[in-house]
């Protein structure tokens, strides 16, 4: 049945369930607008104020959640389930796992995991710049023995491993085993591939580097443009600035922010790009569904497989380098060599080990997430303890990539991550790029015209199909049933490997 049934034959219990839930999402929401002032807006001195607001309706929230009244309704709504159309059986399957999550922890460890969140992230603002693990360490170490009190007993409730637990949190029915087998595979195709795009590259002439200072004004203006290009609604959302790139908000008030550095232009604005295909998700997300369990992103998976396919499949694209050319020039006139569509395309799909995930290429990229992968299991189980982090991170690099951070700052203190308590997210980057290539074929295929409508600045056609096979499907069925059903076939390592090797390898 559509997703436009009206929400009609309802049952009592079922009805009572999402007023329930609508208060519940409503102060989650709230919740979330709070994180984004306090990344992007609010003075330093907030941080106190801030931690015991968001504690406060974390608990609130929690509670609503735990009190017998509503598993009473669950039960009740269950029973009498045959009475509901499709979507709002979806909807009661997704009340059902939010419930088992809340009730596997008590107000006092939800209150505890929100203050120390807070704190923490507010040091970590401060160590990142200095480079200073040690001015952090106290605090992280407090957030992991609060995590891994929480992964316990989730894991007892669900039934899984305490890092799965937690996954299952970010990526709904995630897996170590499937995760294991998909980096695993990819770790081995990693090494050899790496080796000879860097050999092909070193061959060619050095795309010509675009020359500063960029002034950040004209910076922001370029990115508001290209985000109006992809379909990005200024009446339902805004560009700010922060430490680390991110969506969030809501979907009828999408918050997204960057950073930016004037002696280069390329990385603030794909962050940009990179947020704005979050922002377009959450929009697109079925609006008759607002405030519903089920109206939301289905998983981090899928939330970042539509940013990834906005900025590395079509924006990384030469189709892309041929509209965003003249936009550059008129910005930042001078460097008309560089800003050439083949030379932006080449600055673009440039292959080279960094230190930096958000501004890794997408054949390295990966690696980046395997070794937080690893180094956040063995967090979880206690193999590896906070004060060890940064000698485990820069050998975890030497490894995976040959190299060795100069820093923690370049090394373990760049993500915001671990320091807001978001353990069990990783895999969720990966994952999202592998099915951002499936999804991105399929969509092609489905259209032959979105290639070259990107080529003139059009976005339509993409979101056209992205629409209804991904964003308008909430969470109505699971990760892995909408990646089939919008592209044949569940998810596929070989469709990524197969994207790398066209675009880095060409026969």
């Amino acid at each position: 049945m559509s997703q436009n049934t009206a929400k009609s034959n309802t049952v009592g219990a079922y009805e009572n369930l999402e007023n329930r839930f609508r208060r519940w999402s409503a102060l989650r929401d709230a919740a979330g607008m709070l994180h984004w002032d306090m990344s992007a807006m609010m003075p330093e001195g907030g941080h106190s104020a801030r931690a015991e607001q968001l504690a406060a309706l974390g608990v609130v929230s929690h509670q609503l959640l735990t009190e017998p009244k509503t598993g009473e309704l669950l039960q009740a709504a269950h029973e009498e389930a045959k009475g509901l159309d499709p979507w709002q059986r979806a909807n009661l399957h997704e009340m059902r796992r939010v419930h088992v999550h809340a009730t596997a922890l008590n107000s006092d460890l939800v209150e505890a995991m929100s203050k120390a969140a807070t704190s923490c992230e507010a040091v970590w603002r401060q160590a990142r710049p200095a480079g200073d693990f040690a001015m952090v360490k106290p605090h992280l170490e407090a957030i992991i023995r609060l995590v891994r009190e929480a992964a316990q007993a989730k894991a007892e409730k669900l039934g899984l491993s305490p890092y799965e637990a937690l996954m299952d949190e970010y990526e709904p029915g995630s897996r170590t085993a499937d995760i294991d087998a998909v980096f695993a595979d990819y770790a081995a195709f990693l090494p050899d591939f790496l080796g000879a795009v860097l050999e092909r590259q070193a061959k060619a002439p050095a795309p010509i580097e675009p020359k500063g200072p960029f002034p950040v004004e004209k910076q922001k203006a370029l990115g508001e443009r290209v985000m109006k290009t992809i379909g990005f609604d200024f009446d339902h959302g805004r560009l700010d600035t922060s430490l680390h790139p991110f969506c969030g908000g809501v979907p009828d008030d999408v918050r997204i922010t960057t950073r930016y550095a004037e002696d280069q232009v390329t990385s603030a604005l794909m962050g940009i790009i990179h947020e704005t295909g979050h922002a377009m998700y959450e929009r697109g997300l079925p609006s008759q569904w607002r405030l519903q369990p089920v109206g939301q992103a289905r998983g981090m998976a899928l939330h970042e497989s539509q940013s990834l396919l906005v900025e590395m499949q079509a924006s990384r694209s030469l189709d892309f380098c041929t509209f965003l050319s003249p936009l550059l020039n008129e910005t930042f006139p001078g460097n008309e060599a560089a800003f050439a569509p083949d030379n932006l395309r080449r600055l673009y799909s440039r292959v080279e080990p960094g230190f930096i995930r958000v501004d890794a290429d997408e054949v390295t990229y990966p690696a980046h997430v395997i070794l937080r992968y690893r180094l956040e299991q063995a967090l979880v189980k206690g193999d590896l303890q906070v004060g060890d982090i940064p000698a485990a991170w820069n050998e975890g690099m030497k490894s995976l990539l040959g190299i060795k951070p100069p820093s923690d700052r370049e090394g373990c203190l760049q993500d915001i991550h671990w320091f807001d308590g978001a353990v069990g997210y990783f895999p969720c980057y990966s994952l999202g790029a592998m099915t951002a290539a499936q999804l991105y074929a399929a969509a092609c295929e489905a259209d032959p015209r979105i290639p070259a409508a990107i080529a003139r600045g059009d976005f339509a056609p993409l979101m056209a199909w992205l629409r209804p096979n991904v964003h308008e499907r909430g969470s109505s069925l699971t990760t892995a049933e909408i990646v089939t059903a919008a592209t044949g076939r569940p998810l596929d390592v070989e469709v990524f490997k197969a994207h790398l090797q066209r675009r880095y390898l060409p026969d």
